[in-house]
């Protein structure tokens, strides 16, 4: 799952930042409320993680402005505010939630988790194809009855892979949706990810799901 954290605190936005990306999120940032209402437009993002006070546009203004403009990603909207007026406006922007800081770490994260249980009709929460499965909000993937071992990587690859069965995906779009917008699109970064995915696959008894497109990306697609 992919989110955008809104935040123009470096300091508070690099903690949000890595923590959700240990826990096996995509995380684009933007630091300001004029690039964030620009990153929502051009990117598709699971949840987003809004700040109330920003430079250039407030998180007001940018939930009142998505909402307005179609764009239904769930937003948690974070902020030193809990006066109850405050809370009432944000949720009239059209926040989903809202959270004040200072808060834990784990808290953050469970709102996040319930914030993603609520993103519509559309969104699955289980995903699977033949004997593999994949639970979206526990990350945790399997075989059959075997769990998978992977790294926060590899889960958004195959994440990535069971919403696009028997689709050619390409290189970079795996770049776009499991690493951030900054990546290196030259790199041979998502190869190499693949590549430990499809071990482990086959090591759990089912080989050569993730199929290779020469010249385009990968496929998943079953042999049998």
């Amino acid at each position: 799952m992919k989110l955008l954290v809104v935040e123009d605190d470096r300091k508070v936005a690099g903690f949000i930042e890595q923590g959700l990306r240990e826990e096996g999120y995509a995380v684009d940032v933007a630091r300001d409320g004029e690039e964030a209402t620009m990153m929502a437009h051009i990117n598709s993002y699971d949840g987003i993680l809004l700040d109330l006070m920003l430079p250039r546009k407030n998180g007001l203004q940018v939930s009142n402005e998505l909402r307005r403009e179609g764009v239904n990603t769930p937003i948690l909207m974070l902020t030193a505010r809990d006066a109850t007026d405050d809370i009432i406006r944000g949720l009239d922007a059209g926040a989903d939630d809202y959270l004040t800081k200072p808060f834990k770490f784990d808290e953050l994260l469970a709102r996040v988790r319930a914030l993603l249980r609520r993103g519509g009709a559309a969104r699955l929460d289980r995903l699977s194809y033949g004997p593999v499965s994949l639970d979206r909000l526990k990350h945790k993937a399997s075989v059959g009855e075997k769990e998978l071992d992977l790294t926060p990587r590899e889960f958004g690859l195959l994440e990535h892979f069971l919403l696009h069965p028997e689709e050619v995906v390409r290189r970079t779009e795996l770049l776009e949706k499991v690493w951030d917008m900054h990546f290196d699109p030259e790199s041979n970064v998502v190869d190499v990810h693949v590549g430990n995915l499809r071990r482990k696959l086959k090591d759990a008894g089912y080989p050569n799901i993730v199929q290779t497109v020469r010249g385009v990306g990968f496929q998943l697609k079953s042999d049998v």
